[in-house]
């Protein structure tokens, strides 16, 4: 404390017999933005997922041309066998790396492409065939309303289902839940994991809302 009253961040209170924080304490934070606050929302959330669920959530939040993992729950399931993933960059829509990212990458991409898919003339001639097949899976995510990882991207042992997490119509992050694909059936993962990760990111978007106001 003394240290504090010397650097000016704190004032010897003699009244209350303590200390009082001074105004100086501000500039600590000046240059530190924190992490989103979708991020902030999800950690509770996710946590509570992860310990009653089992399989381990991540939280991937849009970064220009690029999605970064801003929050993943492996380090609270330690005996879980897959990579951390924690500030893993990937390009949107690009080769999936592994990990509960890969399909987070796909739902980011399908609302940060709502523009191209807007202007059908322009899908339908005038775009490579990159383009056009970017476009087809994101379209193809859109009618089944989640995303899943390429079954060609290794670990092949493993798989990932993501959806977006949406407050006011924009899309604020997205969230995916990773598992092993011997232990779930696809169809079990279908009808119930879906709807619980689906619930996942409404009760994220709740708390984002709240934190707001």
């Amino acid at each position: 404390m003394k240290s504090l009253r010397a650097m000016g961040y704190v004032a010897n209170d003699r009244r209350q017999d303590g200390y009082a924080v001074a105004s100086p304490v501000k500039s600590l934070s000046n240059g530190f933005h924190g992490d989103p606050l979708v991020v902030e929302a999800a950690r509770a959330w996710a946590i509570a997922f992860t310990r009653q669920y089992h399989w381990p959530i991540a939280i991937a939040v849009l970064d220009r041309s690029s999605v970064v993992v801003g929050f993943p729950t492996i380090p609270h399931r330690p005996l879980l066998p897959f990579h951390g993933t924690h500030n893993i960059r990937l390009s949107l829509l690009g080769p999936a790396l592994g990990g509960p990212t890969s399909p987070s990458v796909r739902s980011a991409g399908a609302r940060c492409c709502s523009t191209c898919r807007q202007d059908r003339s322009r899908a339908r001639t005038g775009l490579p065939p990159s383009a056009k097949r970017a476009l087809s899976l994101l379209a193809a995510i859109r009618r089944q309303g989640f995303a899943e990882r390429d079954p060609l991207v290794e670990p092949r042992s493993s798989n990932t289902i993501a959806v977006p997490i949406i407050a006011d119509d924009h899309v604020l992050a997205t969230v995916g839940m990773t598992y092993f694909t011997p232990a779930l059936d696809r169809a079990d993962v279908v009808q119930r994991y879906v709807p619980l990760v689906k619930g996942l990111a409404d009760n994220i978007a709740t708390s984002v809302s709240s934190l707001q106001h």
